[in-house]
């Protein structure tokens, strides 16, 4: 499969770059990012941590206001930013307009119902083309590490707990931890899955970690001051989740800390060490 680069900026010796490529999973054009660190200029094979974006964000967001490439290229971490959804003009988006559902909100799952069935795959094309892409094209090797924001937290959280073995590490800032009882989940998930909700709880972090064959320790940021934290994200229920289940998650609620890109920036160090001790960095 080839890749058309769109734009190339060195940063502490390495180099950002977005690329656009035919999906076969979405059917549609995509874009992602991923940041080179210089050491893949060195030969060999280096992990790579795979970023999921929140609600309306694209590849942008999260290389542009993070702060993540100097941690990035002082371990030797690879990190690639997919876009949050399929897009393109055959794409639907929401028919009201809204931001919450349809462009810039695939919320990381495959759905199954008409119109959305043919291009709202984003699980697939995370767990499944994008590496397989950029193994191919990059100095990438099989080690993998997944974490994200708000909605993208969310599906850091659902690939790694679907997925055993795929990923050695797994963080998320600010996830919505339980969609199935949240009204941004409600709404995407009755429109992407219909309105079974037995099989809502495929795509909840709060349901699969009762479940999950493999035990990967999850590290979790939450801003106290954060504007969505009880009616969207609802840390508690997640905490609740992983205690039944025995499950290893460290929780931190920080003080005075809302659900911005300052936020991120603040604590993301804290992430990529996370995931680097993991990958064997």
């Amino acid at each position: 499969m080839s890749l058309e680069n769109i734009s190339c900026q060195k940063s502490f010796g390495g180099w950002h770059k977005r690329y656009r490529h035919r999906s076969d999973v979405l059917g549609c054009d995509m874009v992602f990012a991923v940041y080179l660190p210089p050491q893949a200029e060195q030969g060999g094979k280096l992990p790579v941590l795979y970023w999921l974006s929140g609600l309306t964000c694209t590849d942008e967001n999260f290389m542009q206001k993070a702060g993540v490439l100097r941690m990035a290229a002082e371990l030797g971490l690879i990190i690639v930013a997919p876009d949050t959804s399929p897009r393109g003009p055959d794409v639907p988006g929401d028919p009201d307009g809204a931001w919450d559902f349809g462009l810039g909100a695939g919320f990381y799952l495959n759905a199954t119902q008409e119109p959305w069935s043919r291009h709202y795959r984003m699980h697939d094309y995370v767990v499944q083309e994008l590496p397989a892409l950029v193994e191919a094209h990059f100095p990438a090797s099989d080690k993998r590490g997944i974490s994200g924001h708000s909605m993208g937290g969310h599906g850091a959280l659902v690939c790694a707990l679907r997925n055993p073995g795929r990923y050695q590490s797994v963080s998320a800032f600010s996830p919505i931890n339980n969609p199935m009882d949240c009204p941004w989940g409600q709404k995407a998930f009755s429109r992407y899955l219909g309105e079974d909700r037995s099989k809502w709880r495929e795509w909840d972090a709060c349901a699969l970690i009762a479940e999950a064959d493999e035990k990967l320790p999850l590290l979790i940021d939450q801003g106290d001051r954060d504007d969505f934290l009880a009616t969207q994200l609802k840390p508690e229920s997640l905490r609740q989740a992983a205690k039944l289940a025995g499950h290893p998650l460290t929780l931190r609620l920080q003080p005075g800390y809302d659900h911005s890109y300052f936020f991120i920036a603040s604590f993301i160090d804290d992430h990529l060490q996370h995931h680097g001790r993991a990958l064997g960095l």
